[in-house]
């Protein structure tokens, strides 16, 4: 009794205080008061990791260096994130959208370690070599030559090779584990894992064994606008580089098993895509997907698109984005004359070739086949299989190679005729030869003259005397005839005749005589082949030089560039590039003299990741790539942050035929395998699941075509595309990092606070969107869902749910919407 007099005399009467706070409780808040505490309470666990001061050491002198103050404001927001990420979780994947300033990025995270005295590797494909060199080397075009890099460059393909020199790096004896930090440029590259013989290492695996796991901790960051292709899965051999294949790295940030994450996310992932192409949208992926992936996102990547950028930055400071005109699409006939045959009848021609050249283990003996699986198979795939496959894929490349250009499917009809013209030539003389008698299949060296005129194939080996020569000869015979009839078809029709051509050539045309920008003469021609290529620059560059005084140059990839720049040596990537664009790669630094231009780039799609050439403004897709996310990849060269044009163009060659109908022969030429005799194996189910799922992919495929002819779009923004700026929360956390610059009294917001809205205007259905706290611990949803203790429940009036707490990007949605409303 003492005691409660003693608290009763101690007690202050606070209802004044607590009606003040009731009457708090019951006042209709702003949206954003609202939507404020939420983001506060939801993000609790990382508040602190938005704060500057908590990721970076400032002592570093990191803030001091020329390439952090050449950073725009949403840079610096993804070196910071990055930092926060390699720090905490030992690596991170920026994969902020084409055109953003990856490179950059990574410039910046690089220094920040360098200053830290860590030893960093940049591993990147070899086309990408020189621009990664040209800011540690004492050169007039390096910007950050005072910040003295010295990181070390290697290529992707320097892993599959033991000894020789890469640059000034000897391999033989260069120590792999001595490297802190990794950089992975166009991570996507190591997506899958090539299947060999179990003892062969793999690119992958030397990457992971000799660099990740062996000697000091290495953290990993990855650049890549595309980490996710067309598999959630994809992401997975990537986040084992970070986590050194170990599935459970995440225990204690909620996270279990890595692997089952990305498993189950893959299995809900295959269930969306039995749902109608016609309806099924994005959201109804992002609906069903299992908390943990998104977690599992969130906690590794940054990803951030254009309209990110545009809705939390302030444009005007970073120059903004040209405007992109709709696309212009020609569709284009085959001759001028119109005597070739229309496409559907050339694809049924198609459609009948074997390509048994291609496919020589398909006609070994059932009694022999034995020594060539035993040599040939991996462990994960049969090698008939895979010669089914590459059947399929050379049917499809020789229709791709007919849409590209007349020449090209010349080109490749002759040569496929003539690789089958030599195969029978060496059945005819064989039984002029004597039988082989081996000891040995295991010891034969394939590769050996002697054995020459005993094998047919070409990376798959066969001995001609262990085939079923009379079904063997018979599909060459009938491929024979068809290839014949479609070079005879074909041989006719020359530049004169070719229509596309000469509409290609109009094009060029009206681009030099009425730029879209003052005085801006540039276009780049893309390609999916070489030879069309070729064929392009033999047939413009002269005319145009002769016309109009412009400068044409070739990029292949394959050794044959070439330009009409006399002094440019053609087979240096980077003096040609520089040379189209010469603001962007700071050639005045290098020769302020010089004044002349290459104005047109004919080039295939080994310069459509990672170049910035942003002084053109005019870009031709003169075939359509069959992964619609290579088409915006391309446009990507052009379609660029800071951007000295103020409009850009996209064109489009397409066949001459109605989109619907071109799936159709897509699909006939995909659907042959259907016919194809797998008994051998009796594996169809394998085949005919393939099968359906490229049946599905077709669909799909037209779905994001068909919007490409309307408007150019970016990756994140494609129909049906998977996008990383659709799962993560990243738009909440920007909301939330400017509402604690500009708003101090956060923290001091009572709890209980609400917001009416008019739900009928809105279209919303009437209800209520709760935020709720579980305070009793006794759910067990830490580990499987990414919010709690915080959940987002929309309620109807009527007491239905409307959105469940799994879906809190959804109920977000609606707070930042209708807040900046």
């Amino acid at each position: 009794m003492q005691k409660i007099k003693h608290y009763i005399a101690g007690a202050k009467n606070f209802k004044n205080e607590l009606i003040n706070y009731l009457e708090e409780l019951s006042k209709d808040r702003e949206l954003i008061d609202v939507y404020a505490i939420t983001l506060l309470n939801v993000f609790d666990k990382i508040a602190e990791s938005l704060d500057e001061d908590n990721i970076i050491n400032k002592s570093t002198g990191i803030k001091e260096t020329i390439v952090w103050n050449k950073l725009f404001d949403f840079q610096k927001d993804g070196v910071l994130g990055a930092i926060d990420k390699l720090e905490k979780y030992n690596g991170c994947i920026i994969a902020d959208s084409v055109g953003l300033g990856k490179t950059f990025e990574a410039l910046a995270v690089i220094k920040y370690y360098e200053l830290r005295n860590s030893r960093v590797l940049v591993l990147c494909p070899k086309k990408l070599r020189d621009n990664w060199i040209v800011f540690k080397a004492n050169d007039k075009r390096n910007l950050l030559v005072d910040d003295h890099f010295r990181y070390d460059i290697l290529n992707h393909t320097d892993l599959s090779r033991e000894k020789s020199l890469s640059g000034e790096i000897d391999l033989a004896t260069l120590n792999w584990g001595n490297y802190d930090l990794v950089v992975l440029d166009e991570s996507h590259n190591f997506r899958n894992i090539p299947t060999k013989k179990e003892k062969e290492e793999t690119r992958y695996s030397k990457l992971m064994n000799q660099i990740i796991k062996s000697g000091v901790n290495t953290k990993v960051l990855m650049l890549s606008a595309t980490p996710v292709n067309n598999k959630l899965s994809d992401l997975g051999n990537q986040l084992a580089i970070i986590t050194k294949d170990n599935p459970t790295a995440l225990q204690k940030y909620g996270i279990e098993n890595i692997d089952n994450t990305l498993r189950t996310a893959q299995a809900r992932f295959n269930d969306w895509l039995k749902l109608d192409v016609a309806t099924r949208t994005t959201q109804d992926l992002l609906d069903n997907l299992n908390a943990d992936y998104f977690n599992l996102l969130d906690t590794f990547t940054i990803a951030r698109s254009r309209e990110h950028i545009k809705k939390y930055y302030n444009n005007s400071a970073i120059g903004g984005f040209p405007k992109r005109l709709e696309p212009k699409n020609i569709y284009s006939a085959i001759d001028i004359n119109n005597k070739f045959p229309n496409l559907a009848e050339i694809n049924e021609s198609i459609t009948m070739l074997e390509l048994p050249i291609y496919s020589p283990l398909l006609y070994v003996k059932p009694s022999k086949m034995l020594k060539y699986e035993e040599k040939y198979d991996t462990v994960n795939f049969k090698h008939v299989d895979r010669e089914r496959s590459l059947i399929n894929l050379m049917r499809v490349n020789i229709l791709k190679s007919m849409e590209s250009s007349i020449n090209s499917f010349y080109l490749t009809v002759n040569k496929i005729l003539k690789k089958t013209e030599d195969i029978l030539s060496k059945l005819d003389k064989i039984h002029e030869l004597e039988e082989l008698d081996l000891e040995s299949f295991e010891s034969l060296d394939f590769d050996s003259p002697q054995l020459e005129e005993y094998v047919t194939g070409s990376k798959t080996k066969v001995l001609i005397q262990d085939m079923d020569l009379i079904k063997y000869r018979q599909a060459l015979e009938t491929d024979r005839e068809i290839l014949e009839e479609l070079a005879t078809q074909t041989v006719d029709i020359d530049a004169k005749r070719d229509k596309k051509l000469q509409e290609l050539k109009l094009v060029v045309d009206q681009k030099i005589t009425n730029p879209i920008n003052a005085s801006n003469k540039k276009i780049i021609i893309f390609t999916a082949f070489a030879d069309t290529a070729m064929y392009i620059y033999e047939n413009i560059h002269k005319d145009v030089l002769e016309k109009y005084g412009v400068h044409t140059a070739l990029v292949t990839g394959s050794g044959r560039n070439k330009t009409t720049m006399s002094g440019v040596k053609p087979n240096d990537l980077n003096e040609l590039l520089t040379n189209f664009s010469p603001i962007s790669k700071s050639r005045d630094k290098l020769d302020p003299n010089e004044t002349r231009e290459i104005d047109i780039l004919i080039a295939t799609d080994c310069i459509s990741e990672g170049q910035n050439l942003q002084d053109c403004d005019y870009l031709v897709n003169y075939d359509i790539h069959w992964n619609p996310v290579r088409i915006i990849q391309r446009f990507g060269r052009v379609d660029r942050i800071g951007s000295i044009n103020e409009q850009i163009q996209l064109v489009n060659f397409w066949a001459d035929m109605d989109l619907d109908e071109y799936i159709n022969l897509e699909s006939r030429v995909k659907g042959r395998m259907t016919m194809v005799d797998v008994t051998a194996t009796g594996e169809d189910n394998v085949l005919s699941t393939s099968i359906k799922k490229e049946m599905q992919d077709l669909q799909y495929r037209k779905k994001q075509l068909k919007e490409l002819q309307e408007k150019v779009v970016d990756l994140d923004e494609i129909s049906g595309g998977i996008s990383l700026t659709d799962i993560t929360l990243n738009d909440y956390k920007m909301d939330l990092t400017g509402m604690k610059s500009k708003y101090t009294n956060l923290e001091v917001l009572p709890k209980g606070i609400f917001s009416v809205l008019d739900a009928q205007r809105l279209e919303l259905k009437s209800g209520a969107i709760f935020c709720l706290k579980d305070l009793s611990g006794k759910n067990n949803l830490d580990n499987k869902y990414a919010m709690y203790p915080y959940f987002l429940v929309y309620v109807a009036d009527d007491g239905s749910i409307v959105q469940e707490y799994k879906h809190t990007k959804k109920s977000l949605n609606i707070y930042s919407t209708y807040t900046k409303k």
